[in-house]
């Protein structure tokens, strides 16, 4: 059962890796006030098969869309990888996190990083502590959420908060 009143919808955002995927959860209020409900981290195994680290991922996924039972959710999409190994390996990561979305039949929008940084920076060239400052401005928080994944998670979804559409 969601804690939030009727007048909020609960976004879900995720930032993408095989060792580290970043979340946060916003509730958007209807007069567009938006406030933190929780972020953190999903951390795998450096040792462990990559079959396992995937499950891990879609594992955390799964209890985050069980626990908050969010209206929507964003994800970062692959804009470019550094290598075709690594954005494959990505690629995994966000297969795990799209099936964990999808079985619970919620609304998913992606973002490039670029996009997500020009939301929430003004810019698409933002640095990760630039972002991490703007959730922080945004949220009216003592200080940016940390590590910089779990900022990052919170970006996604200031992102879809501001760019998303929402049904009545």
């Amino acid at each position: 059962m969601r804690d939030t009143p009727p007048s909020e919808r609960l976004i879900l955002g995720i930032d993408p890796g095989t060792a580290v995927t970043g979340y946060g959860v916003v509730a958007r209020r209807s007069d567009g006030r938006v406030r933190l409900v929780e972020c953190g981290v999903i951390r795998t195994a450096a040792g462990e098969p990559l079959a396992r680290r995937i499950r891990d991922v879609f594992e955390g996924i799964q209890s985050l869309m069980e626990r908050h039972r969010p209206h929507a959710a964003a994800v970062e999409d692959v804009f470019q990888g550094k290598n075709v190994r690594s954005a494959l390996t990505l690629g995994h990561a966000r297969g795990a996190i799209l099936l964990a979305i999808s079985l619970h039949e919620v609304p998913l929008a992606e973002y490039t990083a670029p996009e997500v940084k020009k939301a929430v920076v003004g810019t698409g060239r933002a640095t990760k502590d630039q972002v991490g400052f703007m959730v922080q401005q945004q949220l009216r928080l003592a200080e940016a959420p940390s590590p910089h994944d779990a900022a990052d998670g919170v970006a996604v979804a200031l992102c879809h908060s501001m760019m998303g559409s929402w049904p009545r």
